[in-house]
């Protein structure tokens, strides 16, 4: 039937007419509550079989490839979206106003408009799943040499057609990578404690740190180098309960000696708010300087577990 269906509109002149699919909206994905119980659910089975085995030592990284597997699928959407835009472009820069013409940038728009649908509902589960994965461990989800890009508050497909297709996807592309506020960086090396109660002092001192820069600006934005063994884990798992975008410069290890100095300066070229500092390495000591040369305020913990020097010094007088 479909071959017999399929000859007949072969032999019609349809002037390129053609089937596709339709433009969605939130409505046509599964709603946010199905997500999150779904998700609950297969979360507490995963790990209630893997409990008391000889698996549970590597719970967490079961629990890492769960979120990304909703992680690598918003990826391929978002790559569906900008293949699907880029086509949107060239048909705009060719348009000669035909019926056949205007169909193709119709067929397009639409495509990416399903694509980016898709794209954000994914997103959304990653989150629920990075949120369980936060509650299970106690450290924030990071992926592994990619971006964690959430861009559900910029659903535009609903509203823009052709031209304004292309200029809300790169708005949305842009205020996703590049969150709007006020920088704050972020910096620490990799500690080791003596005993659980340094360690629980130390991180404790990290977040309550946060928590006064957060009061002072409450648009804050925490820039870090996403070292997911250093005390830039403890800043992420605080940004991420408390709701704070994040941007993370990770080394460019091509540079050999001069990674560190460069994310620096990467960093510093954001014009943050304020730097804070926790016990770290001479790179650590050069972004100090900088930031002080360049008249950015310095929160300095690189005393005793966190605190600050300048207290540390007046307890031992």
């Amino acid at each position: 039937m479909h071959s017999s269906f399929s000859d007949q509109l072969a032999g019609l002149d349809l002037s390129g007419f053609s089937i596709g699919p339709a433009p969605v909206s939130t409505n046509d994905f599964p709603v946010h509550d199905a997500v999150v119980q779904t998700l609950e659910a297969v979360w507490s089975d995963l790990f209630a079989m893997v409990s008391g085995t000889a698996l549970e030592a590597d719970a967490e990284d079961l629990g890492w490839a769960f979120v990304n597997i909703f992680h690598r699928s918003a990826t391929r959407k978002s790559t569906a979206v900008d293949r699907a835009t880029d086509e949107v472009r060239a048909l705009l820069a060719t348009a000669d106003g035909s019926e056949i013409h205007t169909h193709e940038l119709e067929t397009q728009v639409e495509r990416a408009q399903c694509a980016e649908g898709a794209m954000i509902a994914l997103e959304e589960m990653r989150e629920v799943a990075a949120a369980l994965y936060l509650n299970e461990f106690g450290s924030s989800w990071k992926p592994v040499s990619s971006s964690r890009f959430n861009h559900s508050a910029m659903l535009t497909s609903a509203l823009v057609e052709g031209r304004e297709f292309v200029r809300a996807r790169s708005e949305a592309k842009r205020r996703a990578a590049m969150p709007e506020g006020t920088p704050v960086i972020f910096a620490g090396g990799r500690t080791r404690h003596p005993n659980e109660q340094d360690a629980l002092t130390f991180a404790n001192n990290v977040w309550a740190t946060l928590d006064k820069v957060h009061d002072r600006v409450p648009d804050m934005v925490l820039v870090h180098g996403g070292d997911t063994k250093g005390v830039d884990r403890l800043a992420s798992s605080w940004a991420e309960r408390r709701n704070i975008p994040q941007i993370s410069f990770s080394l460019d290890m091509r540079l050999g000696a001069r990674a560190g100095f460069k994310r620096n300066e990467r960093m510093l070229s954001l014009d943050p708010r304020y730097v804070v500092a926790f016990p770290g390495n001479g790179v650590l000591e050069r972004l100090v300087i900088e930031a002080k040369s360049r008249r950015i305020t310095v929160v300095d913990r690189r005393g005793p577990l966190g605190t600050s020097p300048k207290r540390a010094a007046q307890d031992t007088d």
